[in-house]
């Protein structure tokens, strides 16, 4: 059999792409693998190897693919190591452009014939341009994979920073929450309630909305990629830790995997207290998860999986709880759990450097965000006039 890498389709790539299968799914791999060529797929196995975290080398993967099929698309050619600026700046002209001069003028932003060759491929899938987060997104995974080739790349040029910042300008683009509306504890509790039967289901769902939301409003690929061996029993601790006399609670000490961080080996965990240990274990012991994930599919029989939920199940597991309290679904997301955390912390006083210790939070300034909105409702500068 000949080993000339030229002779390597899909087929091979789809098994090489194997050695992923925790990263890309299985339906993913095999789109995959139609998309990226040989040294793609030696460079996400490299960078798998060093340990990168699963959500960046998630990112990076579909960002390849949809380049590489942009590209070829575009330019009727393979994507070029490194890009050419003038190439950088076709792909910006692409994806950010503005509807009303578009209707004027139809060669304005993408052509038909790449719009829709990448619908063909089911990668394009939203009407109008990109949100200007998605391309900067790209436009960095780009950056990455060419810096790791030991190439200079021109992403730098204040001519491409200059056509970024004046396409967002004109594309005139409000900025989307990933959750329109926050998981508070109010609207936690109306979700909780939805699931207080003895079934399976539900009390998979109460322990993963319980511990996603008091753990510090864990991501969704957290709570999907949660494992036994990841929590260990800490002593109990005093509700009201300045009250000896207070009652003792379970505590629980949870090893977060990386999922975003791609450098050095963090122990990051956080803990939980109380009554999401209670739910949590009781959620475990009727299932008899005694190892592997927590938490796992159930069938439409009740039938309990071996498999771990995906990232995208956790988030239909939250609309579908939303839907049956009497909610829009649509205002909604797993991302609300995050969000509606750090919302509850500041309603509650809770100083902001004590809720990035739960939350994980790198960024002051996005975490602080929660709290500036949740004191000018409480503050007097907006009540001046009642």
């Amino acid at each position: 059999m000949s080993t000339d890498p030229s002779l390597r389709g899909p087929l091979s790539r789809a098994e090489e792409l194997d050695a992923l299968e925790t990263i890309l799914p299985f339906d993913r791999r095999d789109h995959l693998a139609t998309l990226l060529t040989d040294d793609d797929v030696a460079t996400l196995k490299q960078l798998a190897q060093e340990g990168r975290g699963e959500n960046t080398l998630r990112a990076l993967a579909s960002d390849l693919g949809y380049l590489e099929a942009w590209c070829q698309l575009a330019t009727g050619a393979p994507l070029p190591w490194p890009a050419p600026e003038s190439l950088l700046l076709k792909f910006i002209a692409h994806h950010l452009w503005v509807p009303v001069r578009r209707s004027e003028d139809p060669s304005h932003g993408m052509p038909a014939a790449v719009e829709a060759g990448l619908r063909a491929e089911r990668l394009l899938k939203a009407d109008g341009p990109h949100a200007p987060d998605t391309v900067r997104r790209r436009l960095t995974s780009w950056s990455i994979l060419t810096r790791w080739r030991g190439l200079t790349g021109t992403f730098g040029a204040s001519s491409l920073k200059s056509a970024l910042r004046l396409a967002v300008k004109a594309s005139n683009r409000p900025r989307q929450r990933k959750s329109k509306k926050a998981v508070t504890g109010d609207v936690l509790a109306q979700l909780l309630a939805t699931c207080t039967g003895d079934r399976l289901v539900d009390l998979r769902d109460r322990a993963l909305l319980m511990t996603a939301f008091a753990s510090g409003g864990r991501r969704r690929s957290e709570v999907a990629g949660l494992r036994v061996e990841d929590l260990v029993d800490e002593e109990p601790v005093r509700a009201d830790p300045a009250d000896k006399t207070s009652p003792s609670l379970s505590c629980l000490h949870i090893r977060l995997r990386r999922t975003k961080t791609p450098t050095a080996d963090e122990d990051n965990h956080v803990l939980l207290i109380g009554r999401p240990v209670t739910a949590l274990k009781r959620w475990m012991a009727e299932a008899g998860i005694n190892g592997g994930p927590v938490f796992r599919r159930i069938d439409q029989w009740g039938n309990l999986d071996r498999r771990a939920l995906t990232p995208q199940s956790v988030n239909l597991i939250l609309k579908a709880r939303a839907e049956q309290a009497g909610l829009d679904p649509a205002l909604f997301s797993a991302h609300g759990l995050r969000s509606g955390y750090l919302t509850e912390a500041a309603n509650r006083g809770i100083p902001l450097p004590e809720a990035m210790q739960q939350s994980l939070h790198k960024s002051v300034t996005q975490a602080a965000r929660y709290y500036s909105d949740a004191e000018r409702k409480a503050g007097r500068a907006a009540r001046l006039v009642i």
